[in-house]
């Protein structure tokens, strides 16, 4: 069967199982484990999904239906979640003005929650990204209304942080949002700042703190949060632990790409090891929250662009080390790609999170509590998590990678007859091939199992 017929029959399947929400279940940190999340019904809540920050179209019209169509692609594939940036252009509401919120702009963003409701996704809101207010170096990241010379609160970047008048605005804004689309259980959460740390001046971390209380007060059914630039250097660890403990910030979020302009040598490396770092050393800080990391995916050096190599991935296994690594570490979800138009849609991989959904399909992980640990292996890595009733084992070949397939073009090899331990003596032992999307059970012999035939990485399930 084709990868194509096989992704046909996996999005019919949960599409099925992926019903509209229901009206009173907010996503919550589970009160039996706060390393997980769930939803206010009790009920298990595992996010599957990507950063989805905006459709590329501007039409109003044109860009809705291209949002549609994305959306329908993650739900016909058990994704269950995306981020939107509020502050771009075409959902921007405070475009003309500092301080006025544009009205048909917010009937956008009615629109795009209302598609994510009908389809069971919930959306994650991020309200702002820009770094600098006028003659910034970043036009994208450049917001020029709030200076006081355009009628504007603050007088530079620092000013608009640090600044009573400003900060009174903002609150403003967040009661605004409040008021138009407060107490809505599609949305995930509400996202104060893009990469608050790489604004150019002002004590952002204050700002965070006094901010993260309002929207708490003014949203307390959904989830209040933060987010960090990419951890690439040993720099951004303080305020990495410090953003990570907040306790008004409910989920530790990481952001972290291949990128071989980086200081750090581990974002050079295979990404399935870059990936489960990042949520290591945000569990390293004994946070007592969910750890989710919340973009990810490969640049150029320095985040000068998408990778190059997207174009060569058309199995997406860059794709693939994202979602499922970050989960093995102990993340609450699957790691969220950034390069949603690039790369994704681009190459037509949204097969890839029906894979990772259909792999955790009828986990309860607050339930189950896991245990991350790595399993010495000659030729895998293997990431385990054991859990009180199910021991979950992700197989990774370690002679390859992104510079093995992507690089240089070499194939990856097909695996036969390995060999694991395995002690737990947990049966049914079920192995998932995430790349053809099948099942089938395999017998242990004494404390080994023997793996069947595969390629890249497998999956196991016991108990």
């Amino acid at each position: 069967m084709s990868i194509t017929r096989r992704s046909f029959l996996a999005a019919a399947a949960c599409a099925a199982a992926n019903p509209a929400l229901a009206a009173d279940a907010f996503v919550r940190v589970s009160p039996r484990n706060p390393r997980y999340l769930e939803l206010s019904d009790g009920s298990p809540y595992v996010p599957i999904g990507l950063n989805l920050i905006a459709p590329s179209q501007r039409d109003e019209a044109a860009g809705l239906r291209q949002y549609e169509g994305w959306l329908d692609q993650l739900s016909a594939q058990g994704g269950n979640y995306v981020r939107v940036w509020l502050s771009n252009d075409f959902w921007d509401v405070e475009h003309a003005k500092s301080g006025e919120y544009d009205e048909a702009k917010a009937r956008r963003i009615e629109a795009m929650l209302e598609m994510a409701r009908r389809r069971g996704i919930r959306v994650k809101m991020t309200l702002e990204h820009f770094r600098s207010i006028g003659e910034g170096p970043q036009k994208w990241a450049d917001k020029p209304i709030h200076h006081v010379s355009n009628g504007g609160p603050a007088s530079s970047i620092a000013d608009f942080f640090d600044g009573e008048k400003s900060r009174e605005q903002f609150k403003r804004k967040l009661a605004w949002f409040a008021k138009r689309f407060g107490d809505r259980p599609e949305i995930f959460g509400w996202e104060l700042w893009n990469e608050i740390n790489a604004v150019r001046g002002g004590d952002y971390m204050a700002w965070t703190e006094i901010m993260l209380a309002e929207l708490h007060k003014l949203f307390p059914r959904n989830l209040c949060l933060q987010s960090l630039g990419s951890f690439d250097t040993d720099r951004v660890r303080p305020v990495y632990r410090r953003h990570s403990l907040l306790a008004t910030n409910d989920i530790a979020q990481v952001h972290r790409y291949l990128d071989l302009g980086a200081a750090l040598e581990i974002c050079h490396g295979p990404v399935d090891m870059l990936a489960a770092d990042a949520v290591h050393e945000l569990r390293s800080y004994e946070v007592s929250k969910p750890v989710i990391l919340a973009e990810s995916g490969a640049v150029e050096p320095r985040h000068t662009g998408p990778f190059k190599l997207y174009a060569a991935d058309k199995e997406g296994t860059l794709l693939h080390d994202v979602l499922f690594a970050p989960f093995f570490a102990g993340s609450a979800g699957c790691g969220q790609i950034w390069h949603w138009d690039a790369y994704v849609e681009r190459n037509n991989l949204w097969w890839h999170f029906g894979r990772f959904a259909e792999f955790v399909k009828g986990l309860d992980p607050a339930a189950e509590a896991f245990l991350t640990s790595f399993q010495p292996h000659p030729r895998l890595r293997v990431y385990r998590l054991d859990g009180r009733h199910t021991t979950l084992l992700w197989c990774r070949d370690t002679r390859n990678d992104w510079r093995s397939e992507l690089e240089r073009a070499e194939p990856p090899e097909k695996l036969a007859g390995l060999t694991l331990e395995e002690p737990s003596g947990r049966e049914p032992v079920r192995v998932y091939n995430p790349w053809s999307g099948t099942w089938e059970q395999i017998r242990r012999t004494g404390g080994r199992l023997t793996l069947p035939d595969f390629q890249r990485s497998i999956a196991l399930r016991l108990g």
